[in-house]
């Protein structure tokens, strides 16, 4: 059975930093790509950044230069480093496994507030 669990959400000042983490079990593949997408209240889900498994990236512009997706694709992990937050970043952060064109996999999604 496919899990993607997600750590690291909660509530940071503006300004300040968070890292998010997602470890994905149960997968016989290895991810065409992994990656963050976000949905705040009363809005559609959408994407933050991706990364494939030859390590490229894809940033939504909202967050190009605050954010960085890294991965480690022997461990099945993906973090979103996330510095100099704004008021307006907090949403549940969903973490999302890209197997194949029919087949995505998604975590229970973590929150993060920021606050001051």
């Amino acid at each position: 059975q496919v899990q993607l669990v997600e750590s690291g959400g909660g509530l940071v000042q503006p300004g300040g930093s968070l890292r998010l983490s997602c470890t994905a079990s149960g997968m016989i593949l290895v991810p065409e790509r992994m990656g963050w997408y976000r949905q705040a209240p009363g809005k559609e889900r959408e994407l933050v950044a991706s990364i494939t498994s030859g390590g490229s990236t894809n940033y939504a512009d909202s967050w190009k230069g605050r954010f960085t997706i890294s991965s480690d694709n022997a461990k099945n992990t993906v973090n979103l480093e996330m510095n100099t937050l704004k008021p307006e970043d907090p949403a549940v952060y969903y973490c999302t496994a890209v197997l194949s064109a029919y087949l995505q996999y998604w975590g229970q999604g973590t929150q993060v507030t920021v606050s001051s």
